[in-house]
């Protein structure tokens, strides 16, 4: 008789559950898609060399959702927002989901950027690094400019990690100002995110390296709404398949020079 009851009550919360799950609207956001013909994605205006408003070499996201776009068979539509990495708060980015499916152009996978968007698979990793004109070995007391407008990095972290060296501090609006600093003297190296530090030392003969292991790497992705499984779905699929064609190290070949290893830097 007991046994009956609970098997009853088993029964019945597994219709309650069924009944919520009838509630729940249904996911159309790849049929969406598949009806406008187009994959909407919101980028800042540049981020290199993630984006780079050139149009003959427009940066590695722009690149690898063109492909995703191409295999999904749709168009893909940018939509700029220069808030996008500036603001630290998402909530100001005033974006929605009328705007674009997925955001890109400095996305990292952390708690904090899955607390208000959903992922999708990582392509590349990042971190912070220095960026000087010539390799150095120790820090302490340098000006150090820092370029930290790529969302989802732990600055508290960095902060920390350059207080720890009693290293002076100057923070850039953009990477022009950190280069303009370093060229003139007026700072002694930059740090800033490993890609766009590779890029600037690529463009300027320049040295980058990453900043110790202590300071956590963390992978790139791009992110999605919350709820937008089948899209996601799609998506994944569809970047495993630029992965394994190929396409995805040619693009990162094209863009990215990584910064060294740096195990002795004081």
């Amino acid at each position: 008789m007991y046994r009956i009851a609970v098997d009853l009550g088993g029964l019945s919360l597994i219709v309650v559950l069924l009944l919520l799950v009838g509630l729940v609207p249904p996911d159309t956001s790849l049929l969406e898609m598949r009806k406008t013909g187009a994959l909407k994605v919101c980028v800042p205006i540049t981020y290199p060399p993630l984006v780079t408003g050139d149009p003959t070499q427009p940066g590695i996201d722009i690149e690898i959702l063109l492909a995703i776009s191409n295999y999904i068979g749709v168009e893909m539509l940018l939509s700029h927002n220069d808030a996008i990495g500036r603001d630290f708060n998402p909530l100001n980015w005033g974006i929605t989901r009328g705007d674009c499916q997925v955001l890109a152009g400095g996305f990292v996978d952390t708690s904090l950027t899955r607390s208000f968007l959903d992922i999708g698979p990582p392509y590349a990793e990042t971190g912070w690094a220095i960026v000087a004109p010539a390799p150095i070995e120790y820090i302490g007391g340098l000006t150090i400019g820092v370029l930290t407008n790529i969302y989802g990095l732990d600055r508290i972290e960095l902060s920390r990690y350059l207080r720890s060296h009693d290293v002076i501090v100057r923070i850039m609006r953009n990477s022009q100002e950190l280069v303009d600093g370093i060229a003139s003297g007026e700072l002694d190296v930059g740090v800033t995110e490993a890609l766009l530090a590779g890029k600037l030392a690529a463009d300027k003969d320049w040295w980058a390296a990453f900043l110790p292991d202590e300071l956590v790497r963390y992978n790139l992705v791009f992110g999605l709404w919350k709820g937008d499984l089948t899209l996601k779905r799609k998506i994944v699929q569809a970047l495993r398949q630029v992965e394994s064609d190929g396409t995805l190290v040619a693009i990162l070949e094209r863009y990215v020079q990584l910064p060294k290893e740096l195990t002795n830097l004081k």
